[in-house]
């Protein structure tokens, strides 16, 4: 039987590590090279008090393993995403929102690869 996960372009996708997650849409999958490439949309961290979400639809795709991807909720990835749109980024949000992503993406890689 084969469990890999099915995705299909346009799906929304979450990988989480910590107390952090990712949400992004899936744009190709390469399922001779088991990866995934996604679009990020949304990096949500969570607190005790609350979710801080950062506004990532203008960074870089990537190309990632997609047995760390998990189908996202619609109901949850919606009520993320109305939060964000519409609402003017702050100066220099680009690169911290950018800088955020990659420590994100360093610490999934860093934990897979010891």
């Amino acid at each position: 039987m084969d469990d890999r996960p099915n995705f299909q372009p346009g799906q929304i996708v979450s990988l989480e590590h910590g107390n952090a997650k990712l949400y992004a849409e899936v744009i190709q999958v390469v399922t001779s090279r088991q990866l995934c490439w996604v679009r990020p949309l949304l990096l949500v961290t969570f607190t005790q008090e609350d979710s801080l979400i950062t506004d990532l639809r203008d960074a870089s795709d990537l190309l990632w393993s997609i047995g760390l991807f998990q189908p996202a909720l619609d109901v949850e990835v919606i009520g993320l995403l109305s939060q964000v749109l519409g609402k003017e980024p702050k100066p220099g949000h680009d690169t911290i929102a950018k800088q955020q992503l990659n420590q994100f993406l360093h610490q999934i890689w860093r934990s897979q690869n010891g």
